[in-house]
């Protein structure tokens, strides 16, 4: 199986999923082998991630989250809410420069369901950080979004769109993403983020993308990705005992 990594091939919108046309072409040009995107780890995965850190209360009702982007992450927008957290959907902010913090999931779906249709055909790099733009040397100058993360208590999502408005000092968030490198941990730690959790687990230094990690399950069930159930994903989590993981910071 291919795991496509740098672009989403579907955003989602409650149960509805739109198709991001740069990544059909691409996915169009293999012919046999099954590709995916993470996204069925990402509404089964994460979902559950943020079920369990509740329930050992890492995470507890009413807490002040940031999701840097949710269509994305549907599952765990969807989780969030669930266990009673006070969210912030910066979608339009991360993604679109649009300084406009969406505060229910309601609002979020209704508003995707009308730009989705329209965004998933403009150029993946107006969206989201490509090539350079990933570089995680460098703090953001700009301070018009910094109220954003210092009002959280949580800061979820995509770790490049997390880097993207990056403040040099945070006040000991908790950084819940995955596709880090020891770099990335080491760049956390200086600004004072309190703990990250990853939701993929350590492998040679490093946290992988769900592309990855569900082009790894998607060739152990041996099936069709359109095929595999969400109950599935989770059967097969619980058989091989995967964990996220939890790294508390010292800041510096």
């Amino acid at each position: 199986a291919i795991g496509l990594g740098g672009i989403d091939i579907y955003l989602y919108s409650g149960n509805k999923r739109f198709i991001i046309r740069e990544a059909f072409k691409l996915m169009s040009a293999v012919k046999k082998t099954p590709v995916v995107d993470g996204s069925g780890l990402k509404n089964t995965l994460e979902k559950e991630v943020i079920k369990n850190l509740a329930t050992d209360r890492l995470i507890k009702p009413n807490a002040k989250v940031l999701m840097v982007s949710a269509v994305d992450r549907f599952g765990m927008a969807q989780a969030f809410c669930e266990a009673g957290c006070d969210v912030v959907f910066a979608d339009l902010i991360f993604c679109l420069g649009i300084p406009y913090p969406v505060k229910t999931l309601h609002k979020l779906s209704r508003l995707a369901d009308v730009m989705l249709p329209v965004i998933t055909k403009l150029p993946f790099k107006w969206l989201y950080p490509t090539g350079k733009k990933q570089d995680s040397s460098f703090f953001c100058k700009e301070e018009k979004y910094t109220r954003f993360y210092r009002e959280a208590e949580i800061i979820a999502g995509d770790y490049h769109l997390i880097r993207k408005y990056l403040p040099e000092k945070l006040n000991g968030q908790i950084i819940i993403t995955n596709t880090i490198t020891a770099k990335d941990i080491e760049v956390l730690s200086k600004c004072k983020a309190n703990m990250v959790i990853t939701t993929t687990p350590k492998f040679e230094g490093r946290s992988f993308g769900t592309n990855v990690i569900e082009a790894m399950f998607v060739s152990m069930l041996n099936k069709p990705w359109d095929s595999i159930m969400d109950r599935e994903y989770i059967d097969l989590l619980k058989k091989i005992n995967f964990k996220p993981r939890i790294i508390k910071l010292k800041g510096k």
